[in-house]
């Protein structure tokens, strides 16, 4: 154990040393905005959507160049009042964003002319719910979380492009006292071709949960459809896994968990882990042996770049081994990510240059 913890120590403080003497790969934007923002949702690099606190939602149409402020949903009554902690987006025109709150302070509104005006197209009806994370993986098929209501997590699912929503009730997904962090939109992964729902929790315990859809057809009433993992990272009323992502890999999936302790955000211990096949059938999570140097809220793999890229608020990193070890990138306060584009508090806005990477390790 001894040994562990003087290895973890050289490696902060080796992180530490590197991290301060490179430049960031991250150019600044101008956002406009002085919103705390959580939400972002790249649609090709060129048109992108954001979204933070007092109703904020921001959209760009050049690639991060110039930022607009768009209307405030429902801004006659509370919506200067909501926290929009997740953005879905199809185009420039359409769009989804997602409240995180208190029973009904958790809503979905939709936009299809630019976010010149919103439908409200679904409240929160249980009192103590708060919503977390909304997936869209085809521009028809959606999926919401939220944190447990009676000891069951809620998973509503749409398939006509969040019109209609349908509530899944399925008792075996339930919760033993931890909840799922909102702090990036970034806790649930969904696949839609098996189909299959995977999401990650904290609080008193780190849990992955993958939820197979399957068994809520007719035709597979039967079917096992829950499972749970530990990622092992750190655990605690402020720690866990916050941040879930795959590579896309259907036949040999890997899986990358980020998180640690949010009121400890330099502390190494606990904030990253992946999950893989061992090519005999075999899966496991198994702790980043040179983690990220800090707190991460948030994580997402690059096919372009082959690499994985996860943030927080004291920073980012990059792994280009599958999660095993991170190199540190910058020292800044960042929330949530949909590459290129990564945001932060105080509508902090930026757009990743490739070309500033540090180079791969011989």
């Amino acid at each position: 154990m001894r040994v562990l913890w003087f290895g973890l120590l050289l490696a902060a403080v080796s992180i530490a040393a590197a991290q301060s003497s490179a430049p960031s790969p991250w150019t600044m934007q101008d956002s406009g905005a002085t919103a705390g923002l959580r939400g972002i949702d790249s649609v090709d690099g060129t048109v992108a959507w954001a979204s933070g606190t007092g109703g904020t939602v921001l959209k760009t149409i050049d690639g991060g160049a110039h930022w607009t402020k768009c209307a405030v949903p429902d801004a006659a009554t509370d919506g200067g009042t909501l926290d929009f902690r997740g953005v879905q987006a199809w185009d420039s025109d359409t769009a989804i964003v997602m409240a995180s709150g208190p029973g009904e302070k958790s809503r979905l509104y939709k936009t299809t002319d630019g976010c010149g005006t919103w439908v409200l197209i679904l409240k929160n009806k249980d009192r103590e719910g708060f919503w977390d994370a909304l997936v869209f993986v085809r521009p028809d098929f959606g999926t919401l979380i939220g944190d447990p209501v009676h000891g069951r997590f809620p998973i509503y699912f749409t398939a006509d492009a969040g019109n209609k929503w349908q509530r899944m009730d399925d008792k075996k997904i339930f919760s033993t006292g931890e909840s799922i962090f909102a702090a990036s939109n970034s806790s649930l992964v969904v696949d839609p071709a098996r189909p299959k729902v995977y999401f990650v929790t904290g609080g008193d315990s780190a849990t992955a949960v993958a939820v197979d859809l399957h068994s809520h057809l007719p035709i597979c009433k039967n079917c096992e459809s829950i499972s749970y993992s530990s990622p092992a990272l750190a655990t605690g009323k402020t720690a866990g896994a916050f941040s879930l992502a795959w590579d896309g890999d259907v036949k040999l999936p890997h899986f990358v968990a980020v998180g640690g302790d949010y009121e400890k955000p330099e502390s190494v211990l606990g904030t990253a882990s992946t999950w893989a096949d061992d090519h005999r059938g075999n899966y496991w999570w198994k702790p980043s042996s040179v983690p990220p140097h800090g707190y991460r809220s948030t994580v997402q793999w690059s096919e372009a770049l082959k690499l994985w890229i996860t943030a927080g608020t004291n920073g980012s990193d990059i792994s280009r081994d599958d999660g095993k070890t991170w190199q540190p990138l910058d020292n800044g306060n960042w929330n949530a990510l949909s590459l290129p584009f990564i945001v932060g508090p105080n509508g902090r806005i930026a757009r990743l240059d490739p070309a500033a990477l540090p180079p791969a390790k011989p």
